[in-house]
């Protein structure tokens, strides 16, 4: 079941983001630079693990039916998923014929296998594509906050595009917290691609953790907790769609944006 309200936000740039984005253009009539084609990132925290309080909202396993119907309504090129468990990514990705990479959250020093009901792997985060996937890459930041580690993970298509997600901890966004830690750690991570890239995920902060030239856009037109999920990029500038969601306590983030063909 798809919520059928859906809040329309612009992407946030700041005026260096904007030359920059200016100066090369989005691939129609500008000399040299390749054609571009549209790149659609749909970016969800799905509530996943059985112990948070959210899980009841989920109505499992309705919220995985709610995830493939919007993938597959939003045609998206990539998908991005936060608080997922693996066995259940593994079913997302078989329904929607997406390739999928996960990378494993450490909890209390070991793997947190996902609950009510069992049988459904272990906790983390997820990228799915469209595209087969060439390579992935996964870490945990230096430091972290209570006792669940936090990660950030990219993937590589067979493209060259880079997709990357991670979760961010829940201590406040001060100069000295560790989630600005992981923040300045995951611009600098993203920064080093090398490649074009784009971001999706729950930073659980309201100010950006995008590297120089890359765009800022967030879900502060939603309902649900607005602000805290971001995506960053050095694609073209991107509209952004926030969809209600019915089985988890975020809502979807759909951005929009074109990628070299």
């Amino acid at each position: 079941m798809l919520s059928a309200g859906v809040s329309t936000a612009s992407a946030v740039t700041t005026a260096e983001e904007t030359r920059h984005h200016s100066s090369h253009g989005n691939g129609h009539g500008h000399g040299h630079e390749p054609a571009r084609k549209p790149f659609t990132l749909l970016q969800m925290n799905l509530c996943l693990s059985g112990y948070a309080g959210c899980y009841a909202k989920t109505q499992y396993p309705m919220i995985l039916d709610e995830t493939v119907g919007r993938i597959k309504a939003n045609h998206a090129d990539a998908v991005t998923l936060n608080e997922a468990c693996s066995e259940d990514v593994a079913q997302i990705a078989k329904r929607t014929g997406y390739h999928s990479r996960f990378a494993t959250v450490i909890y209390k020093g070991a793997p947190l296998a996902c609950k009510t009901p069992e049988g459904r792997g272990v906790f983390g985060n997820a990228v799915l594509t469209k595209d087969k996937i060439r390579s992935s890459e996964d870490a945990p930041f230096s430091v972290f906050s209570g006792v669940e580690e936090r990660r950030w993970l990219c993937v590589t298509t067979v493209r060259g595009m880079d997709v990357c997600t991670s979760h961010l901890s829940t201590d406040g966004e001060a100069a000295t917290s560790t989630n600005s830690v992981q923040c300045a750690e995951l611009a600098k991570v993203l920064a080093d691609r090398g490649r074009p890239t784009v971001f999706a995920g729950d930073v659980n902060r309201r100010t950006s953790c995008a590297p120089k030239k890359f765009w800022t856009a967030t879900d502060a037109a939603g309902l649900q907790s607005p602000g805290i999920q971001h995506s960053y990029g050095n694609l073209a500038t991107p509209t952004v769609e926030v969809e209600n969601t019915t089985y988890t306590d975020h809502d979807a983030m759909v951005i929009r944006t074109r990628a070299r063909r």
